[in-house]
């Protein structure tokens, strides 16, 4: 029997790219950081978690995780794919929001005109309907099924739910209008539940990852973090020998406005022709301001290291650009005083979250600090 092969051959594979966003890490490179610096059994930790790349990574290799994130289309991803639900009861869920949608035409056909322009009228009462019934905060069957949505509700009009658009990023509404106005591009005429039948053959049709240890919170690692201190053997989790991470980058881009159609669909409020609008909190902007940058990386690294062993690595990427890496290298060395720390370069050929956004220096790249107990 000719055992798979190939890129998406195992569950692992095809589970660990679920979720188009900005700024995850490459699943090699996390995968290296977690082999060379962890040990079977440990825990490792991410406080600014993202999609959960460094997690899932973890998890895959043996190891325990530990995450948050701060933003919930994030932080979806991240829990759905370290603890997808049965196929059968999240397609059976998807189904049940079809038979319900069409008690929301009225309301779908009073949505801003944007809507009219991104998504078919049949697609618009379905997603008004998954927004509404679908409990993706606490229930495994509704949060795998959102992230599902959200994976594919805004991209290729070949490949989603909407009008050609990019999948990363929403653009803004006035400029999509007169995009798809020029070009003469009308939504496309999707079945949700024939559309996401698709979709989830093929993600299942090697199974889920392997069961494993983890915990992923929606929040502030601000805060949050320090509600871990004694408290992760009630998790089934011993304290970090690792934190893999990278924070966002100072002034680069604002994560909520970039997601602002998927944060519609999780609750957040409809949008005029010109500005999205969208729910955020206190570190969920565009981290414009130095000061506050510099207090976020201080409060997280802080409350980091009393979570961690003493012993434990921290491997943290960030921003080549000033002063966003000299903010990073500052907060870590008041916040692990007794580690050695080493700069890497890591220039980038590929895309990164700093070209994205419009930074074309020739020292295009990142930076990783690796920082190790005096004695190691």
């Amino acid at each position: 029997m000719i055992k798979p092969s190939g890129k998406y051959a195992s569950a692992e594979d095809r589970w660990a790219g679920l979720g188009p966003y900005y700024a995850m890490f490459p699943a090699d490179f996390a995968n290296q950081v977690v082999a060379r610096y962890s040990k079977i059994g440990d825990t490792v930790l991410d406080p600014f978690a993202g999609r959960g790349t460094a997690l899932f990574s973890s998890v895959r290799a043996g190891r325990k995780a530990l995450g948050i994130e701060v933003n919930p289309v994030g932080w979806i991803y991240s829990k759905t794919k370290l603890n997808p639900a049965p196929r059968e009861e999240v397609f059976t869920r998807i189904t049940d929001v079809e038979a319900q949608a069409s008690t929301y035409r009225r309301r779908a056909k009073a949505l801003p005109e944007f809507f009219h322009w991104c998504f078919s009228l049949e697609v618009r009462s379905f997603l008004l309907c998954a927004r509404s019934v679908l409990n993706w905060r606490d229930n495994d069957v509704d949060r795998t099924a959102m992230a599902f949505l959200l994976t594919h509700l805004h991209g290729k009009s070949t490949d989603s739910l909407s009008n050609q658009m990019r999948q990363t990023k929403a653009m803004s509404p006035q400029y999509a209008i007169d995009w798809w106005q020029k070009r003469r591009l009308n939504p496309p005429q999707v079945s949700p539940v024939r559309f996401f039948e698709k979709k989830m053959a093929w993600r299942y049709a090697k199974g889920v990852p392997r069961p494993s240890k983890n915990t992923i919170v929606l929040g502030d690692s601000t805060s949050l973090l320090a509600e871990f201190h004694g408290k992760l053997g009630q998790s089934g989790l011993s304290k970090p020998t690792l934190m893999l991470t990278s924070p966002p980058y100072l002034g680069i881009t604002d994560y909520h406005y970039d997601q602002w159609i998927r944060l519609w669909l999780l609750g957040g409020p409809p949008t005029d022709r010109r500005t999205p609008t969208h729910f955020k909190g206190k570190h969920q902007g565009k981290f414009a301001n130095s000061d506050v940058y510099a207090t976020l990386l201080k409060d997280v690294f802080e409350g980091s290291a009393q979570l961690l062993r003493k012993d434990a690595v921290v491997y943290v990427r960030t921003d080549w650009r000033e002063p966003t890496v000299s903010l990073t290298r500052n907060a870590l060395k008041s916040a692990f005083p007794s580690h050695a720390l080493r700069r890497v370069n890591q220039p980038l050929s590929g895309t990164t979250q700093t070209r994205l956004f419009g930074h074309y220096a020739p020292r295009l790249g990142e930076v990783d600090f690796i920082l190790t107990p005096a004695s190691v």
